[in-house]
């Protein structure tokens, strides 16, 4: 039986079976949105690089949070692109093997960096005078590398366990990009181990931060509601508000993908909430933290009020 199989090389990624016409259509949007993301969070990165006023433990994830965002964009949608201009390019075994490890490695981060973000918002706003001294900047690190490690750790489990099953056709992947549940549909074994995994992983990475942040952000409201000054209150909300606009979106998302049951028709369904998941979310995450942030639109209305001034002399 073994000596018959052929072993895949590459996949065809399937994507969106809409027409060329739709296609194009679909290219010409996605181009749009992925150049938005790329300068929506390459602008946050720039700001909080440039001015000191914003090198502080929050903006410092926050950079983090971008760079995850421009990661993630990069490595699913320049070939999702590519596919919706030439459908049967295909992608070979390596490159989707690479892009699977790369999508997941950046998706556990950003769960970690979204829990440590909300411990950050919790410390400064719970105990403000020992802020400096519990959030200092080689705590900050270390937090911000031990998230990076978990992330890239958890998905190398996952890698290992993709990487010993065999691959025989068929090679189309019912997807726009290397999805994990979507390859292992092609593997020719038994992928009962590989998905056990999937759903444990989830509990540890998706569940247990969510819990944590839940945790963080009710003793954040309490504090709050506790508070004299409402200008205190105000800015507190502002800041906080920001952040689980972000956390609702992601979580919300991964966990009806990974954890929700799956209905009659879920892939199409799936290919629409990873669009969000992957491709959305980081557009819309630097237009959430510059539109409700009042320090980082101070920090670009300074930056655009210099480079006017520049060009006037």
């Amino acid at each position: 039986m073994e000596e018959n199989q052929t072993m895949v090389t590459e996949f065809v990624l399937l994507g969106f079976c809409l027409g060329p016409k739709i296609h194009q259509i679909l290219f010409a949007c996605f181009s749009l949105f992925y150049a938005f993301t790329l300068l929506g969070n390459g602008v946050i990165l720039g700001i909080i690089c440039g001015d000191s006023r914003l090198h502080s433990p929050m903006f410092f994830f926050l950079c983090h949070l971008a760079i995850v965002d421009i990661a993630y964009a990069c490595n699913t949608v320049p070939q999702m692109l590519v596919n919706l201009l030439d459908p049967s390019k295909p992608i070979s075994f390596a490159g989707c093997m690479t892009q699977t490890f790369l999508f997941m490695a950046f998706a556990h981060t950003e769960c970690l960096l979204l829990v440590v973000m909300s411990y950050d918002r919790y410390v400064a706003i719970c105990h403000p005078l020992r802020y400096s001294s519990i959030m200092s900047w080689r705590d900050c690190a270390a937090l911000v590398i031990t998230s990076w490690t978990c992330g890239s750790l958890l998905s190398m489990v996952h890698m290992s366990l993709i990487l010993r099953l065999p691959f025989c056709g068929p090679h189309e992947v019912n997807h726009f990009f290397c999805e994990i549940l979507s390859v292992l549909k092609l593997a020719c074994a038994d992928t009962t181990l590989n998905k056990v995994v999937i759903f444990a992983a989830s509990v540890f990475i998706l569940v247990g931060p969510l819990c944590l942040v839940l945790v963080s952000y009710t003793r954040i409201l309490v504090s709050v509601l506790r508070m004299q000054s409402g200008e205190g209150r105000k800015k507190a909300f502002s800041t906080c508000s920001s952040h689980l606009c972000v956390v609702g979106l992601f979580f919300g998302s991964a966990i009806v993908m990974y954890m929700a049951p799956k209905s009659q028709n879920p892939e199409e369904q799936q290919k629409i909430l990873f669009l969000f998941y992957s491709f959305f979310n980081p557009m819309l995450n630097p237009m959430i933290y510059s539109l409700r942030n009042a320090e980082v639109k101070g920090a670009l209305r300074r930056a655009l009020c210099k480079e006017t001034h520049s060009q006037l002399v």
